[in-house]
């Protein structure tokens, strides 16, 4: 009984809807855009669309590269070259990869320059460093949080440097440790109709009957994205899970999925150009662009200390509207601190 007790909890986690315009002297996109660090897949779901225009596919085929580091000592990071050559320039982001963040030492580069630690208790106690218990180590505490520090531990990391950065200078840094340069995977396709929910831009929270809300259609961005059935039909035993109401069918939409280690740099121009996809008449009257985080980053926003817990969600999303209205959904794990 416990097991399916289990099984039936769903994880909770921290939901922050907001309005704004971009024109607005005081949105906040661009700066929740950058200072989410650690992106490893973007979705892109246009209505009304059967192909992407020139400039914006563009833009999605260029959101790379980044660099896969294997067998890394961890002191190559704070070395004076390193630093002179990359952190000091604000010009690199890095993170362990495939490392469990309740469990293994992880580690984070920050544009800033700040080096974050999440590291075991024998670890921490070895490096001799001054941080903090995890917020997440319960009354016997396991995990340490920190900046700086020496650590001998191979470990396999991802890099990337910001757009005008020389990336051939990555290359050559870090040759005597394996590096490898890689591009994004990207998915690209169309679904033909798709019943999509009413959105109204001035009704955030919806209205019965005539406008569903921000909370409902981020459940049902995660069904398509995820390419789930959404039919309800009777013999289905996967999902019952249906388009929120009031709908509308379009006969075309297009869904593209980046996956990788994706710079907010490169998300902000992805934004860019969605926003100026109304500067010419269109069907749909929104757009949506979707980010979700490293499950295992130790940090979600900012310096925001972050856990895996039940599913180690920290994302965004936003829906682009004709009239330069958006909305801005940014979530979390209910362990996590809430979003910015």
């Amino acid at each position: 009984m416990a097991t399916l007790r289990r099984l039936r909890e769903v994880p909770r986690h921290l939901l922050v809807c907001e309005k704004s315009n971009f024109g607005h002297d005081k949105s906040r996109h661009r700066h929740l855009v950058e200072t989410h660090y650690h992106n490893y897949r973007v979705s892109l779901l246009i209505p009304e669309c059967g192909i992407l225009s020139k400039e914006l596919k563009e833009v999605v085929m260029k959101t790379g590269p980044y660099y896969f580091v294997k067998d890394l000592p961890l002191h190559e990071l704070i070395t004076h070259e390193f630093i002179n050559t990359f952190v000091k320039k604000g010009s690199c982001y890095a993170l362990t990869y495939n490392t469990n963040i309740d469990e293994d030492n992880t580690v984070a580069l920050l544009p800033n320059g700040k080096l974050i630690l999440s590291l075991d208790k024998d670890t921490y106690e070895e490096t001799g460093l001054q941080g903090r218990p995890s917020q997440y180590s319960g009354r016997k505490v396991m995990k340490f949080m920190g900046r700086g520090g020496f650590i001998c531990t191979p470990q396999v990391a991802l890099f990337g440097v910001s757009p005008g950065a020389e990336e051939s200078v990555m290359m050559s840094h870090f040759s005597d440790y394996g590096i490898q340069e890689r591009q994004p995977d990207v998915v690209l396709g169309m679904v033909a109709e798709l019943r999509c929910p009413v959105l109204r831009s001035g009704q955030l929270g919806g209205e019965p009957g005539a406008a569903c809300g921000a909370r409902e259609l981020l459940d049902w961005l995660g069904a398509v994205f995820s390419h789930t059935e959404l039919n309800n039909e009777p013999n289905n035993f996967i999902s019952t899970y249906c388009c929120p109401q009031p709908s509308t069918v379009v006969a075309k939409a297009y869904l593209c999925t980046i996956t990788g280690f994706i710079l907010p740099e490169k998300i902000h121009l992805l934004l860019e150009q969605l926003r100026h996809y109304f500067d010419e008449p269109k069907l749909a009257s929104w757009v949506t662009l979707s980010v979700q985080g490293f499950a295992d980053s130790p940090v979600s926003w900012r310096e925001n200390e972050h856990s895996f817990g039940k599913g180690g969600e920290h994302l965004y999303n936003f829906v682009i509207f004709s009239n330069q209205d958006y909305w801005l959904q940014m979530a979390v794990g209910a362990d996590d601190d809430c979003p910015p």
